[in-house]
């Protein structure tokens, strides 16, 4: 990761995870519905991911990996989609349920 990044802002798109980087110098609020994924050196071929969710009213701890070797993006894929299409389900019920309740 570049030194002067906190991270980087993913979204799945057509199977494939979309990657943003999120600047030091920029808003430290992660957008509702995003992850942010930051990596570190870990040792010789190992990589510590963590990821957090940004909701409405905080950002969460979502999942931390510890030392993935290799290319590690096919084992976070599907927990960030996962999340990102749940996340964005739950938006839409609430829409529903409001104008329900209206």
């Amino acid at each position: 990761m570049p030194d002067d990044v906190r991270g980087a802002i993913v979204t799945p798109s057509q199977g494939r995870l979309m990657a943003t980087w999120m600047p030091l110098s920029g808003p430290s609020r992660i957008p509702q519905g995003r992850v942010l994924l930051s990596w570190t050196v870990a040792g010789e071929d190992c990589t510590n991911v963590t990821a957090h969710l940004g909701l409405a009213g905080a950002q969460v701890l979502l999942a931390i990996w510890p030392n993935l070797r290799g290319d590690w993006s096919g084992v976070v894929h599907s927990t960030v989609a996962e999340v990102t299409e749940l996340h964005a389900a739950l938006r839409l019920a609430i829409v529903v349920l409001d104008r329900l309740t209206d």
